[in-house]
């Protein structure tokens, strides 16, 4: 699903069941040393997911060892992002010189958990989702909002090395055109030598998801 709004150039797998017969690396195995079993699945799937992702990108496979807030790590040369929820996993992978970063969130296409659209969405955001959810109910576009914040922070992480709160960006969904745009209120990273303020990606619902995608390239950086 989540190849669906991913440029050419961006190597997605995904997966809708848990794989379990992976041979980890040692740095992956010990970062699952006090894993409960949910997490040993997803954490297992998602390397299966990444193996079969650097080789359809040419490279050979290497540990996807979680950082200091939980971002995966990948070799020199290559970005990329991954997403668990129930029922699915997926891996996206691209070579640096073509992404810049990479960010991608799938959620079940369902209503956030009671208090958490207080947490994640600005003021600014909440007529519009109203509004939204008049024109199209069948997609929960608060999780839909959850899920675009997500893919927006995995593509800041690896650049500023920092947090990025739900607070610090505002996000418009057009829901004609499958596309989101996020205006980021904190300095950015710098970006082919300019501040990154804003983001933009695509989303899909179906199959009992929502889905959102970032893929920043220099030309896509918003000044």
């Amino acid at each position: 699903m989540i190849e669906r709004i991913l440029p050419s150039s961006v190597v997605a797998v995904t997966s809708t069941r848990d794989i379990e017969d992976v041979d980890l690396f040692p740095a992956e195995a010990a970062a699952l040393s006090q894993a409960v079993e949910k997490r040993r699945r997803e954490f297992t799937t998602v390397r299966a997911c990444a193996r079969i992702a650097y080789a359809r990108l040419g490279r050979p496979a290497a540990p996807v060892v979680p950082g200091e807030r939980g971002e995966p790590s990948w070799s020199e040369g290559v970005v990329g992002s991954i997403t668990h929820c129930d029922g699915y996993r997926a891996c996206a992978l691209a070579n640096a010189s073509d992404i810049v970063s990479l960010g991608i969130d799938a959620e079940p296409n369902a209503p956030l958990p009671n208090g958490v659209l207080a947490d994640i969405a600005r003021p600014e955001e909440r007529p519009a989702l109203r509004e939204l959810a008049r024109q199209v109910p069948d997609v929960h576009w608060d999780r839909l909002l959850f899920s675009a914040k997500e893919s927006v922070y995995k593509v800041w992480f690896p650049l500023a090395k920092r947090w990025l709160g739900f607070e610090d960006a505002i996000v418009t969904i057009d829901r004609e055109a499958g596309t989101f745009d996020a205006r980021l209120l904190v300095p950015g990273p710098p970006v082919d030598g300019r501040p990154l303020a804003a983001l933009s990606g695509r989303w899909l619902a179906g199959d009992g998801l929502v889905a959102s995608a970032i893929a920043l390239t220099s030309t896509t950086a918003v000044p």
